[in-house]
């Protein structure tokens, strides 16, 4: 039961503290799964955080289930994933409740303005420690380059990319391990 509660409590401070959606959670993520716990690798959250965007739902709430998962099995992700969406609830309620009273104050505006700015340093941050982590050599910066170009310029569908980057880098990687002595 112990690590039941330890397990909602850690992604529970992720959901209340975090700010952003689950792009800017993702450092905070890392930290706590990898460094902190060592509950996981970086390659392995880099793995977690690829699932939790080719699947349905928020990239945040899938990862704390995935996590939460491997960890407990079942109950563990139902667990990860109700203390990572309860302060999201409460703050939400609370908001609601109040929101339409305060929102055409100045001092409401500057602070979510000042919060944005928060969030897309946040997300830098996350996409530069993934970069680090998963780019890895010239097959990767290629398929990179041509995902983006797919993606931005293209506006090509992201299943498609993900599609063919799971494909790229698995040829890829049987195409070395037969080549290896």
């Amino acid at each position: 039961m112990k690590e039941f509660w330890e397990l909602y409590m850690i992604f529970f401070r992720m959901g209340a503290f975090t700010f952003g959606g689950g792009y800017a959670m993702l450092p905070i993520i890392q930290k706590e799964i990898v460094e902190k716990k060592n509950w996981a690798t970086d390659e392995e959250i880099i793995d977690c955080y690829a699932i939790g965007q080719c699947t349905p739902g928020i990239i945040a709430v899938n990862t704390a289930t995935f996590i939460g998962y491997r960890q407990k099995g079942l109950l563990g992700g139902i667990i990860a994933t109700l203390g990572m969406v309860s302060p999201s609830i409460v703050i939400i309620t609370i908001i609601a409740t109040f929101f339409q009273q305060f929102q055409d104050y100045a001092i409401v505006q500057h602070a979510l303005g000042g919060i944005r700015v928060v969030v897309v340093a946040l997300i830098m941050q996350a996409v530069i420690k993934m970069w680090q982590q998963s780019v890895k050599n010239w097959v990767g910066i290629g398929l990179f380059t041509i995902s983006f170009i797919l993606i931005v310029l293209v506006k090509l569908s992201p299943i498609f990319i993900v599609i063919m980057a799971a494909v790229t880098g698995y040829v890829t990687r049987n195409k070395r391990e037969v080549t290896s002595p």
